[in-house]
């Protein structure tokens, strides 16, 4: 079939009449392709030849992408235009909740290079071990040898782990790697389909202090992990405050991703804070939302992960920050309209679900400021909605682009019961 590819879809494969969703194809091009089955609502299709190629279309930097490594989607697409569309991606999600003029800023995208969390899968093979991300669309493993969007010192990693892990017999057949690059260097969490042996102990102290790893714990399958190997300290800093960082702790994707939000959501908060100006931080994870939010007002941090509570507790602690932990199930449990009523104003920084049961409080709830930072549009789309119904406002609306080429998007939403702001205030849509 010849087509016309219409639009830019949500995973960032291109969109032709039907709707035919076709991986790699962008945006007003002219394509051949192959049809591959249904998908969804209508069917998929295998770009064979670009007949007639966009302006926009530039060649993939990644050696990987055209084997069709399933960490990045747009890398042959113009970094403006992916900007473009990530904002109108946040635009069209407000929308559908009900604020069709939300004011969204132009998008914050954080350079390549620069990502410090891989989750890897691993596989052994004849001769040796698969290491890298997956093929779009498959269960299969694609082997590494570089990485555009990873932090150099984490593909630094790649060829020495795979050496290791031939060795290790605790690998039988599958298992999965996650390397978190702290401040104190690459911190790895290693699960496998066997028990480790007292000879891969050794093998994985030894390959720790060969390439410079403060920590590596290991797990097997989905069991708590424990430390297999130790030569220093595993700790980030945030905002001065310094966390020991449990394995495989969750990271905001790069360090100018991070420090966009930080701005994003700092700068949503009004500059007096009514009450006693406390703030509650909701899912806070390690902090890195509630240290920084301490410089505006007491916080008070809730989050479900134990070992992130303890960490965020005794790095306030240390710091001298004004931040309270609580250990919370908050998709179980979340904040009551009574409970919510002490705080001038709430963060939240939910899952990838979203958080349905708390928003549905909140926007009840006599809080004057809700910001809401958001890794799931079409979560966004359906929270803000209870938002839009209990007559609330878009503030302020930021897309930030910290995975890179992928179809993946961050925002920060800042929600207030306050009047509209002057028009030409803030940066309109």
């Amino acid at each position: 079939m010849d087509l016309t590819i219409e639009r830019m879809g949500a995973g960032g494969d291109g969109v032709a009449a039907g709707p035919v969703y076709v991986p790699r194809a962008l945006p007003g091009e002219r394509v051949r392709v192959r049809a591959a089955g249904k998908r969804g609502d209508g069917q998929a299709a295998v770009l064979e030849v670009v007949l007639a190629p966009s302006p926009d279309r530039l060649p993939p930097r990644c050696p990987h992408f055209d084997e069709g490594c399933g960490g990045c989607a747009v890398q042959h697409w113009a970094p403006a235009a992916q900007a473009n569309w990530k904002r109108a991606r946040l635009a069209e999600a407000l929308a559908r909740a009900g604020f069709p003029a939300a004011p969204v800023a132009e998008t914050v995208t954080t350079p390549p290079g620069r990502r410090r969390r891989a989750d890897l899968a691993l596989k052994r093979a004849p001769g040796g071990v698969v290491l890298g991300f997956h093929r779009a669309g498959s269960a299969e493993v694609l082997d590494l040898i570089a990485c555009t969007v990873l932090d150099p010192r984490i593909v630094a990693l790649f060829a020495p782990m795979r050496a290791m892990l031939r060795r290790l017999q605790a690998l039988r057949r599958d298992g999965s790697a996650v390397v978190n690059l702290l401040d104190t260097g690459p911190d790895l969490l290693l699960r496998t389909d066997g028990p480790l042996m007292a000879t891969d102990r050794a093998l994985l102290a030894a390959f720790a202090a060969e390439v410079g790893l403060p920590r590596i714990t290991w797990a097997e399958r989905e069991a708590p992990a424990e430390i297999a190997a130790q030569h220093g300290p595993a700790t980030i800093t945030f905002s001065g405050a310094e966390v020991a960082a449990p394995p495989g702790a969750f990271l905001q994707a790069s360090p100018e991703g991070e420090a966009a939000i930080v701005a994003a959501v700092l700068a949503a908060l009004p500059a007096r804070l009514a009450g006693r100006g406390r703030i509650a931080d909701l899912h806070a994870g390690l902090g890195t939302l509630s240290v920084p939010l301490a410089s505006r007002g007491r916080v008070a941090a809730f989050e479900g992960d134990a070992d992130a509570v303890a960490a965020l507790s005794a790095a306030a602690g240390r710091a001298g920050v004004k931040v309270t932990a609580t250990r919370r199930d908050l998709a179980r449990q979340p904040l009551t309209a009574a409970e919510l009523g002490a705080f001038a104003a709430v963060v939240l920084d939910p899952p990838h679900a979203g958080a349905a049961e708390q928003v549905a409080l909140l926007a009840r709830s006599q809080v004057q400021v809700v910001v809401y930072v958001s890794c799931n549009p079409v979560a966004l789309s359906r929270d803000a909605r209870a938002f839009a119904v209990a007559g609330w406002h878009v503030a302020a609306a930021t897309p930030i682009d910290q995975f890179v080429h992928s179809a993946q998007l961050e925002a920060v939403v800042a929600f207030t019961r306050g009047a509209m702001p002057q028009r030409g205030s803030i940066r309109e849509r």
